[in-house]
């Protein structure tokens, strides 16, 4: 059976934990000579790549793996971080919240969650929830991806 899938290494400065950072992402194998590669996961810290983006990466000796070099074509997917601040949340209510309007999350532990936007969804109603838990003093949000279409989105509105 042929993989279709690999981990590729990522590392990036992360301006959330002011630290140069390194995350291990599933991706789907596209062309693995020329090294290309289509991520399909949600990253936690923040590279310049969302869902969906079709990227080169190449082995490093050094690193014994794939290591991530750029990103080719953007897939229009977005990238969102949040942070629950208020004790005892159940960050549950928030992932069901954008669970409804098409966004999937995925938790680091209890108070982090990275959010995939896709591109088909409005940013400016995602935005909206987000902003109104932030007012409240709920979470405070991040925005390490977003999208020309979703930047988009944001202007129209």
């Amino acid at each position: 059976m042929q993989e279709t899938h690999t981990k590729i290494l990522f590392k990036y400065y992360s301006s959330f934990l002011e630290e140069t950072v390194s995350e291990t992402m599933w991706s789907e194998i596209i062309n693995l000579e020329k090294g290309f590669f289509r991520l399909d996961n949600i990253p936690f810290f923040g590279a310049s790549i969302a869902t969906g983006d079709l990227f080169y990466a190449e082995y490093e000796e050094e690193e014994k793996k794939l290591v991530y070099k750029e990103t080719i074509e953007h897939s229009g997917n977005s990238i969102v971080q949040i942070l629950i601040l208020e004790a005892g949340f159940d960050a549950a209510i928030i992932k069901e919240k954008l669970q409804a309007i098409n966004c999937l999350s995925e938790s680091l532990n209890d108070t982090f969650l990275a959010v995939e936007i896709v591109r088909d969804v409005d940013y400016a109603i995602v935005k909206n929830v987000l902003i109104e838990y932030e007012n409240q003093s709920v979470i405070e949000f991040a925005e390490p991806y977003i999208s020309e279409k979703h930047r988009a989105d944001l202007l129209k509105n």
